[in-house]
C-alpha cells in the first residue's frame, strides 16, 4: 500500500535547477520532473552532491519556485541521479496541472 499524504503524476517536465550543492558550489542545470505532486517531486539528471535538507530552486516555463530536499538517491543505486523535493508552503505552485484529473486519466488508461 502506497502510505503517500498526495496524488503523483508521473511526468518528465524540463526543469532549470539551481542552488548551492553539498560542497557549497553554486550550480545552474537542467533536470527532469520525473514525477510531481502538490507538495513535491522527484527530479532526475542532478549532476552536483545535494544533501537532505538543502534548498533549491525549480523553474518550469516563466514559474519558478523555492524548495527543500527531501531524499537524494545513493550513488551507484538505480536511483543515482535523483533526489526527492518538497514544496515550501510559502512559495508558488510551479506546476500548474490539475493533479487529481490527471491521476484520474491515468487510472483510466
Amino acid at each position: 500500500m502506497d502510505r503517500r499524504r498526495n496524488r503523483r503524476v508521473t511526468a518528465l517536465l524540463p526543469v532549470r535547477t539551481w542552488g548551492v550543492d553539498a560542497h557549497g558550489q553554486p550550480f545552474t542545470q537542467l533536470t527532469r520532473a520525473k514525477n510531481i505532486s502538490e507538495n513535491g517531486a522527484v527530479l532526475q539528471g542532478m549532476l552536483c552532491t545535494m544533501k537532505v535538507g538543502e534548498s533549491l530552486h525549480l523553474q518550469l516555463g516563466r514559474q519558478q519556485a523555492e524548495f527543500r530536499v527531501v531524499w537524494v538517491g545513493a550513488l551507484g543505486s538505480p536511483r543515482q541521479g535523483e533526489l526527492g523535493v518538497a514544496a515550501i508552503p510559502s512559495e508558488p505552485d510551479i506546476w500548474d496541472v490539475n493533479l487529481i484529473h490527471c491521476g484520474e486519466i491515468a487510472g483510466k488508461g
